[in-house]
């Protein structure tokens, strides 16, 4: 079966690599030939974990082309994997999608399944069928399937080769089959539905969880106020098997490529129909307001960051990437940077993107310890595993002002106590954040 792969971004390539690593011989097509390059030579343009080596791993099985012609004309099976970016208004652009739609028209010259797994909002299907109908030079038969993704960056490969499932909105037989052909080496359980289902369930299952991240911030926050402990209650809701474990970390936000975009557009979609989901807004609003809660706790003690230099920790939206998509380091460097600080930033993988944002306003550390050394405060803002291992005690010794605000919790309020540093996290208070299991080891 010749299937093409229309796209290389995370979504894209990590389905080409995964297709291919299941044994399928796969095309991949990107109009950017600076990457094609790039790839062809073995190296992947974005960092995920085990991506390159399966890449490697497969390179006989995959190809990567910029002529679309070439990519779409006699393939059996299209994947349209490319980018849906937020307008400013929060609805998704279709743009690039129906683009390759028209190219896949006026190219291909067989009977093939045009697959969508871009996220796209619902009712996307049924147009993007008709728009390549009305527009085929050659007489053939397509049909299109809604197969969105549910892949999280950092895990990426993980999460497409042991999926917890594949949902296919097909509305045809024949399509159902060259799915079913298409993943027969993947032993992962189907969801087979309708295409608008398909494409409801990737927003009601993002929307989900980026509703339960903004419902534990705000527990977290209230935890902070009474005294509570939010690690503690995190642990006492996860056991409960009707709300899990999953997503209950509490922070300053989530961000991305998805979870933003994707609340923007449900939250559209409704209102364009004249409806508005309230749990989607009000999460939206508590994501908002979250990323800025690390500076007004610094607020609590600096009246200005004039002249101050702070340490940040941490650029990406999460560990295991370089994406800096709506990352709280976005938000919050520009506010420290106008109120006159100067700033220090660290990052395993993530400086180079953040340079071709902020060059030169910012000073770039080779390590931890460069970017703490003398400095008045440090923001924590990704949960790098560099981060929670390094040696707290040098906080004390390298700062000038040893004070922390940690927005990922990632150091015991017991032990940054014993070091002397000023330690602020999210929902544990410094004198009454102790969990049951610290006190426990402490014999309180």
């Amino acid at each position: 079966m010749r299937i093409t792969v229309a796209g290389t971004g995370y979504v894209g390539l990590v389905t080409a690599v995964c297709l291919a690593e299941n044994g399928n011989t796969i095309t991949c097509v990107d109009i950017n030939e600076e990457k094609v390059k790039l790839l062809n030579s073995g190296i992947s343009p974005i960092y995920e974990p085990q991506l390159e080596e399966l890449m490697w791993k497969n390179r006989d099985k995959i190809k990567y082309v910029s002529d679309y012609q070439e990519a779409y004309s006699d393939a059996d099976v299209i994947i349209i994997a490319v980018g849906t970016p937020e307008r400013k208004d929060g609805s998704a652009n279709l743009q690039f999608i129906k683009e390759v739609a028209k190219d896949i028209a006026n190219t291909t010259i067989r009977d093939s399944v045009v697959v969508i797994k871009s996220t796209v909002p619902i009712g996307t299907n049924d147009k993007i069928e008709k728009l390549i109908k009305d527009n085929l030079k050659y007489d053939v038969n397509i049909d299109v399937v809604s197969n969105p993704e549910f892949l999280a960056q950092g895990s990426a490969v993980k999460d497409t080769l042991e999926a917890t499932r594949i949902v296919l909105g097909v509305e045809s037989e024949n399509a159902e089959k060259v799915m079913r052909e298409v993943y027969k080496n993947f032993n992962i359980p189907y969801v087979i539905t309708d295409r608008k289902s398909a494409e409801m369930i990737k927003y009601a299952a993002n929307d989900f969880l980026a509703l339960k991240l903004s419902y534990i911030n705000e527990i977290a926050n209230l935890c902070e106020i009474v005294g509570a402990n939010i690690e503690d209650v995190s642990k006492g809701m996860g056991m409960d098997p009707r709300i899990g474990d999953k997503f209950l970390n509490a922070g300053i936000g989530y961000g991305g490529s998805c979870f933003p975009k994707d609340t923007k557009a449900l939250h559209w979609l409704a209102n364009y129909n004249d409806y508005e989901i309230k749990t989607i807004k009000a999460t939206i609003d508590v994501n908002e307001n979250q990323k800025i809660k690390l500076i007004k706790k610094a607020r609590k003690y600096f009246n200005s960051f004039n002249g101050l230099t702070i340490a940040i920790l941490g650029l990406t939206f999460k560990p295991g990437t370089d994406d800096l998509r709506e990352a709280p380091s976005l938000t919050n460097i520009p506010i420290l940077l106008e109120d006159g600080a100067k700033v220090n930033v660290w990052d395993p993988v993530g400086m180079e993107n953040f340079k071709k944002i902020f060059s030169n306003d910012v000073s770039y550390s080779s390590s931890i310890e460069e970017a703490i050394t003398n400095a008045d405060l440090c923001f924590i803002f990704t949960e790098w595993s560099e981060i929670k291992e390094f040696d707290i005690e040098k906080y004390a010794r390298l700062m000038k002002n040893p004070l922390i605000i940690d927005g990922r919790n990632c150091y015991s309020v017991v032990n940054m106590k014993s070091t002397g540093v000023i330690y602020e996290s999210i929902g544990r208070k410094a004198t009454d954040g102790i969990t049951e299991t610290e006190k426990k080891s402490l014999e309180i």
